[in-house]
């Protein structure tokens, strides 16, 4: 892959969310910087601009203090609609986008939604999290540092003020073109837009586990009585495998198993429930093996969670 576009997002909010058509703002979109970078990890391009505000035309004061930019500055700038067609042209063709954070794809695609233009995607979107790929290159996988912190560890010069949209793409692009070629197979997806038919649904190993992002479901009753959400069977060899925990979830919102296949040994799944933006509900499942003693460590809290629901039960009889 090529045409890397490392991209940064600020933005602004209200005292409350505004709304227009049935679609909701959060955050509105203030200013975007990035660095376009090929193949080879040569920058080829910057984009930065300002964008005035058409929704909250005042600065709320954490933006204010964060960013130290004024509502005056921001009438110098394009209006959202104008700022983003440049913005997409200038990317090019076949992007693969790149921020620190899984946020930034998720408010750009709400910003366009909010102005009625097209997505970027159909279907959940890859990107790189660079973030994540720091963690997973430099410490364990899990931790997720802020983008000054990954700056200092690398020993970076800090020659922009972070918070800027241009300079943190910057930054950002410097630790991107640190990484080494192996941690990119660890992609992410943006979810704004979820799978809406079974064709467009995620499947995808990687080097640890397996994921699968589901098409949206009416309830969480159905979606949690689907058998591909719920069923499990070992991503390596494909083959039905025997649960050895059943389904159990601390706050309905997340869900574990664990099955054992013969060949690969255990297999926890999890399944994350979320609403999507049409206000259906989608799953995430992951599913990853586990060591004996992680097995036990489950069944643990497993059992813990059915002598809960049984006290809470007696209690209430």
């Amino acid at each position: 892959m090529g045409n890397y576009i490392v991209f940064d997002l600020e933005w602004n909010q209200g005292k409350t969310v505004k709304e227009r058509n049935g679609k909701s703002l959060p955050f509105e979109i203030i200013e975007i910087g990035a660095v376009r970078i090929d193949e080879n990890m040569n920058r080829t391009g910057e984009f930065s601009r300002l964008i005035r505000p058409q929704v909250y035309k005042k600065m709320h004061k954490i933006t204010e203090d964060l960013i130290h930019i004024s509502m005056e500055d921001l009438q110098k700038g394009d209006d959202f609609v104008t700022v983003i067609t440049e913005f997409l042209e200038w990317c090019g063709e076949k992007p693969t986008f790149c921020t620190w954070g899984p946020l930034d794809l998720t408010e750009l695609q709400r910003n366009m939604d909010f102005y009625d233009l097209p997505l970027l995607s159909d279907r959940p979107l890859p990107f790189y999290d660079v973030q994540k790929l720091f963690s997973i290159q430099y410490e364990d996988g899990k931790m997720r540092r802020s983008l000054e912190h990954a700056t200092d560890s690398l020993g970076m010069e800090k020659d922009g003020a972070f918070h800027r949209a241009l300079s943190d793409a910057d930054y950002t692009a410097r630790i991107f073109c640190e990484l080494s070629r192996k941690v990119f197979y660890n992609y992410s997806f943006d979810n704004y837009v979820t799978p809406k038919t079974k064709d467009q649904e995620v499947h995808i190993i990687f080097e640890h586990y397996a994921k699968y992002i589901s098409r949206e479901f009416k309830t969480r009753e159905e979606l949690l009585s689907d058998p591909e959400v719920m069923g499990t069977k070992c991503y390596i060899c494909n083959k039905p495998i025997k649960r050895k925990v059943k389904w159990f979830s601390n706050n309905g919102k997340h869900f574990y198993s664990v099955s054992l296949c013969k060949e690969h040994g255990y297999m926890r799944a999890k399944v994350r429930v979320k609403k999507a933006e049409s206000q259906k509900y989608y799953a995430v499942k992951t599913l990853k093996f586990i060591t004996d003693k992680e097995m036990l460590e489950m069944k643990a809290k497993s059992e813990k969670k059915s002598f809960n629901r049984l006290s809470d039960h007696k209690k209430n009889s």
